[in-house]
């Protein structure tokens, strides 16, 4: 079982052992000067709001026993993963990219992506595009200054005992960003290049994106790094449940609440639900979401994320006058997301002529039909070679001549080398940062519209938010009732990013995200007197 937590930030420490059944107040009292303990305060007379100030959060190790299974297996459900709550699901070949994509100074002429040693740090993304949100609103500078870092962000050594025998030892992150709006929440993902920054900033948009869409949660991401493909089934089992318990002492059903990510699936959360649920010594199936429907999983889960971006682009496109019956479109991924996302266009009238996936891609002009396209790629294992259609690679793919491009996989794939090639009207970011700064700011003097990912992504979260809801009412929804509430919520946020838009008088919507998001989490810190709201703090 994990050990004493240690000087994790914005929390008091919990006690050795287990957690107990009931989880304790999640905050110390307010100080006599306003301030909280662990949240840094501004010094008198500060006003800067320049992102790259230095940050040093403290980091907690936890080390814990080797872990191993305590149970045999849950039988898998008959189901396909759960898609990642705040971005598509990666299948195992466009996974493998990603790190490529990121990180390119390892190059892989194959991979998605332009190979780049000088791609931006996400995190550092994440807080320029914070800085700019607080200053269009006039925020005091201490909200930057407690939103541009995790109110609590731990490390942990998790030993698994091995196939062979030995014992490795695994690191892994647990970043809390807000909680502000409530418990926080965010997916887990393993992999062999996950990165404290890179979790940090995942759990910042997190936070931006549960405010955006009104969902009552905060941000929260967690990460392992490990090499999945390389471990079997039972050492995945091990770990998954050697996060849990070195972690349990800051998780739970309202505390922080994790899904699946990046090499998580929905039998890796199940392993997670029944460790948790064993350390607590009761059911505890609502410690996480994108689980297997016969322990508490969502109907509607799987397309979730697909489906609210979609919901997004249809109310972008009636918004400029785009007529989808009409409308062309290409997609880049075709995973989860990707390949949803192509039959609800299909759905709609849109004339679907291009589509990738990590091996490449195709174009037809005349449109290609979903139903065909997924049969193909289930046989064949990739989109390419589809009969009829012309093979393409994923770098032509971002430039064709359409009315909407839609990037569901990599990261930083419209860059500064091709943005201003980019034919789209409308860009449509499922996956989570497929736009470099500098590119969005071309597009934008370009003007196209860019639907930006806490927007456009934040089907996943909103659906898992509404099994969390079930989980905790001990009830289950129709799949057409979850569908209906979560097109609610994307109609109402994406109308709130507009009229933002309109009142900024400025087509970046990604800046008018972040202001709705943002204000939305200011008001929250304000009334629950964490900051103190002065004349300066709104701009009217």
């Amino acid at each position: 079982m994990a050990g004493r937590l240690r000087g994790a930030t914005g929390r008091p420490d919990a006690p050795a052992g287990q957690p107990p059944a009931t989880p304790p107040a999640s905050r110390p009292p307010s100080r006599p000067d306003g301030g909280r303990d662990g949240v840094p305060q501004p010094a008198p007379g500060a006003a800067s709001l320049e992102a790259g100030a230095p940050l040093t959060p403290t980091v907690t190790t936890v080390p814990s026993p080797p872990a191993g299974p305590a149970r045999p297996a849950p039988p898998q459900e008959p189901e396909p993963p759960a898609a990642a709550e705040d971005a598509p699901a990666m299948e195992p070949t466009e996974g493998e990219r990603e790190r490529v994509a990121r990180r390119g100074s390892q190059g892989d002429p194959g991979a998605m992506g332009e190979a780049a040693a000088d791609l931006p740090n996400p995190y550092e993304v994440a807080k320029r595009e914070l800085a700019r949100a607080c200053e269009a609103l006039g925020l005091d500078p201490a909200v930057y200054r407690i939103l541009a870092r995790p109110l609590r962000f731990v490390e942990v050594a998790i030993p698994v005992r091995m196939d062979d025998g030995r014992t490795e030892v695994f690191v892994g992150y647990r970043s809390q960003h807000n909680d502000a709006l409530g418990p926080t929440k965010g997916g887990i993902r393993f992999h062999p290049q996950v990165t404290p920054d890179e979790v940090k900033a995942l759990s910042m948009w997190m936070t931006l994106k549960c405010a955006l869409l009104e969902v009552p949660f905060g941000g929260g991401k967690g990460g392992v790094v490990c090499d999945p493909k390389r471990m079997s089934a039972r050492e995945l089992e091990g770990l998954s449940r050697g996060y849990i318990q070195a972690m349990a002492q800051v998780m739970g059903e309202e505390k922080d609440i994790p899904a699946p990510d990046v090499y998580t699936t929905a039998q890796v959360m199940a392993w997670i639900a029944d460790e948790f649920s064993q350390i607590r010594q009761q059911n505890a199936f609502a410690i996480v979401t994108g689980k297997p429907l016969v322990i508490g999983g969502s109907l509607g889960r799987r397309e979730a994320t697909a489906r609210g971006a979609v919901t997004v682009v249809r109310e972008a496109a009636a918004a400029l006058g785009l007529d989808l019956r009409r409308a062309t479109a290409a997609i880049q991924g075709y995973g989860n997301a990707g390949s949803v996302a192509h039959r609800l266009l299909h759905q709609l009238g849109v004339r679907v002529i291009a589509v990738s996936d990590s091996r490449g891609g195709i174009l037809d002009e005349r449109g290609l039909d979903p139903a065909a396209v997924a049969a193909h790629k289930e046989t064949t294992g990739s989109v390419a070679g589809f009969p009829g259609a012309r093979g393409i690679d994923n770098a032509e793919l971002l430039t064709l001549p359409c009315d909407i491009l839609l990037p569901a996989a990599l990261e930083n794939q419209i860059t500064a080398a091709n943005a201003h090639r980019i034919q789209a009207r409308l860009v449509g970011e499922i996956a989570n940062g497929p736009t470099t700064p500098d590119a969005h700011q071309t597009l934008v003097e370009r003007g196209v519209v860019v639907l930006p990912d806490i927007l456009t992504n934040a089907g996943g979260v909103t659906v898992s938010y509404f099994e969390w809801v079930q989980n905790q009412c001990h009830w289950t929804w129709s799949e057409e009732e979850v569908n209906r509430r979560l097109e609610e919520r994307m109609v109402r946020a994406f109308r709130r990013v507009w009229e933002a838009a309109q009142r900024l008088r400025t087509r970046d919507l990604r800046l008018a995200a972040y202001t709705v998001a943002v204000a939305r989490v200011t008001e929250a810190m304000q009334v629950r007197g964490w900051i103190h709201r002065t004349d300066s703090s709104f701009r009217s």
